[in-house]
């Protein structure tokens, strides 16, 4: 029976993991980032493909960084036929590339050459794209390079935030693997190079790209806060502290007002001025130390001292 590594990390990961198992391929061993402190205790977490590995009793390894000769080497020494990476978070080398009679292929979550690294769920919500996808290719050293086996087109609706995406992509992914792992354990498939010249990036969202710039256009900053929900989550300021923005609501109409003034309260939230001449209207938010909540709300109870004409974050 074939040996299969598998390597992933994130939520992501663990649809296509459990499409491979219940298939009855042999997954030997799981290679996953370490565990990490989360939240505001810190409280060391680890990834849920572990979780979901120890429920079937598969032997994890998480190498801090598995270019390192004595993380490496044990993975090796398993003499895996085929690797099987979605979202694992390193790059692998070569040495371990060329190991597997099958080679190693990856489970990626976009159309590539479109937005390498990261973050491309973020990038194709926050670009507005009207379609995104699943590639499945062969590994190689540089990012997300390797040639192409097969892929699969998913719709974005213009209502996505990257949670739904997310969950798409990820049943796209197991699906497409569903039908792409025995064509290549029979040889079945050609692979095709991408063309680098069409290459595009989605590297990991930074902290200053969570700010909403309110000089963008209406459409811009509507894409911007779903491209960022439900995580990092987009954030502006008020009188110096910082509200996370969750959910708005891009409105057809003329603010005539600066960008990031407060131009109507009502007990839905409040709409807000773009730099396009359009606005927003921001439904649900989160104030500095308190739970996610609907704007109105907020509005109606430690909120209500925002009023029309009042202006969000900085210019810039």
């Amino acid at each position: 029976m074939t040996k299969i590594i598998f390597m992933g990390t994130p939520d992501f990961s663990v649809p296509v993991m459990q499409k491979v198992l219940a298939e009855g391929y042999n997954i030997i061993a799981v290679v996953t980032q370490p565990d990490r402190p989360v939240g505001r205790k810190r409280i060391m977490t680890p990834p849920p493909v572990k979780v979901e590995a120890e429920k079937h009793g598969i032997p994890v390894y998480q190498p801090e960084k598995i270019r390192n000769p004595e993380e490496l080497q044990p993975i090796l020494d398993l003499e895996p036929d085929l690797i099987i990476t979605a979202a694992f978070g390193q790059i692998l080398p070569k040495k371990l590339l060329e190991a597997p009679t099958f080679g190693c292929i990856n489970v990626h979550a976009s159309l590539l050459p479109e937005l390498r690294g990261g973050a491309p769920i973020h990038y194709a919500i926050i670009q507005g794209k009207k379609k995104t996808g699943i590639t499945i290719m062969y590994m190689a050293e540089k990012l997300d390079a390797g040639d192409i086996l097969t892929q699969v087109e998913v719709e974005i609706d213009h209502n996505d935030t990257v949670g739904s995406l997310h969950d798409k992509l990820s049943e796209a992914g197991s699906n497409l693997l569903s039908e792409t792992l025995p064509r290549i354990l029979n040889k079945e498939l050609k692979s095709i190079p991408q063309d680098d010249a069409l290459a595009t990036f989605a590297a990991n969202i930074k902290r200053e790209q969570e700010r909403i710039n309110w000089n963008k256009s209406a459409k811009e900053i509507y894409n911007h806060i779903r491209g960022m929900n439900p995580w990092p989550v987009a954030y502006t300021t008020f009188d110096g502290s910082v509200i996370k923005i969750w959910e708005s609501k891009q409105l057809d109409k003329s603010s005539g007002a600066n960008p990031g003034t407060i131009i109507e309260v009502d007990n839905e939230g409040l709409t807000v001025a773009t730099g396009d001449n359009g606005a927003i209207k921001i439904i649900a938010l989160q104030p500095s130390g308190k739970k996610r909540m609907d704007a109105g709300q907020y509005l109606r109870g430690a909120g209500a001292h925002i009023q029309p004409g009042h202006c969000l974050g900085e210019s810039k």
